[in-house]
């Protein structure tokens, strides 16, 4: 099992709010018969296409690697930690929220019992696009439910935020939001898919069926009277022979945007695996024995044990790259390369 880049292919999941064609990152989903609204890039159930793991799902590869795959912190993680997807909306989502680690596990232990932390970035976004996330100041609990009850000014209450391509979004568990038209988001956030939904613009399914709402949950876990930076403000990194910047890091997950534009040798990390995906350009990703192209779309893990690996761009090439961190080392590492501490505080979270 000598560690290697492995591709992860994805899952494309339906969605009443989705889009026909997923082009150009997915050119080969354009004319769907019906509307695709996520890629499930890291999914459980997604197949393994490179490397000795190839043919297997990821959850079922996971519980096989060894440290030299997982990285000496996740070691005794028993479920696969990260859930990236992109997220292809031509409608507005749900107005929704997620719990936290505390609640789910009291209340969703058959869903696994873990919260919902997430932050988004704007692969693209067209003129006036636009998300809601986070309450108003000063909009409390009572204000809301009779929102709520009235489905009336219910968006009013909520925080509107311009959306340009590169921003990135943090959202921790407990923040209302929803995502509109007119972009493309990649989404990373801790592996739980619960979302209870507040409201969901009276949208009907094929059958004429309205989605469940899950009010009373969502009232239970909502953060009220706290102030929240929803869009970070990114770092850059002194790193050389590359633009790195890194878009936000909790204990759930740290992400930084790689702009490559020649040849680039990178480390793997004994502590972590890393998730790179590929959001445009095109070129090779190599490392001892090991050769391949990649394109945009892609997910690639890089094993924490691989060593040195190289990605040799044919086109200027953006990758998302996301982990696992230990968030004091981050933040430690920040402070020792001069960034200060109100920067630190704008991209750090928990």
């Amino acid at each position: 099992m000598r560690p290697t880049p492995t591709r992860i292919q994805p899952i494309f999941s339906p969605r009443l709010w989705g889009a026909r064609s997923l082009a150009p990152l997915f050119p080969e989903k354009t004319n769907l018969s019906e509307p695709l609204g996520e890629a499930w890039l890291t999914g459980t159930d997604c197949k393994i296409s490179t490397g000795p793991y190839q043919g297997k799902s990821l959850g079922d590869a996971w519980q096989q690697m060894p440290a030299e795959w997982r990285g000496e912190n996740l070691l005794h993680k028993p479920d696969f930690p990260l859930l990236v997807k992109f997220i292809f909306p031509t409608e507005k989502l749900s107005i929704q929220v997620h719990p936290d680690d505390a609640y789910a596990a009291i209340h969703e232990k058959s869903s696994g019992g873990r919260g919902k932390t997430e932050m988004w970035y704007a692969v693209n976004a067209e003129p006036g696009a636009t998300l809601l996330a986070g309450l108003k100041p000063g909009v409390g609990k009572q204000e809301f439910s009779e929102a709520v009850a009235r489905h009336k000014n219910l968006e009013d209450l909520l925080q509107s935020h311009a959306v340009y391509p590169g921003d990135t979004f943090f959202i921790p568990a407990g923040t209302p939001h929803t995502i509109g038209p007119k972009m493309t988001i990649c989404e990373v956030q801790q592996y739980s898919d619960l979302t209870y939904r507040i409201y969901d613009y009276d949208r009907t399914d094929a059958h004429g069926r309205k989605r469940d709402l899950h009010i009373e949950k969502s009232l239970e876990v909502m953060k009220f009277n706290q102030s929240q930076e929803i869009k970070t403000t990114p770092v850059a990194l002194p790193v050389a022979g590359f633009q790195n910047t890194l878009q936000a890091a909790c204990p759930y997950f740290a992400t930084e945007i790689w702009t490559i534009e020649k040849n680039l040798e990178s480390p793997s990390h004994l502590t972590h695996f890393d998730l790179l995906v590929v959001l445009n350009g095109a070129g090779t990703i190599s490392s001892e024995g090991f050769r391949s192209p990649y394109q945009p779309g892609e997910c690639w893990l890089i094993p924490a044990a691989l060593g040195a690996f190289e990605f040799n761009p044919q086109k200027k090439t953006t990758v998302l790259r996301t982990f696992v961190p230990q968030l004091p080392v981050v933040r430690k590492f920040l402070y020792h390369a001069g960034v200060s501490e109100d920067q630190v505080a704008r991209v750090t979270f928990g």
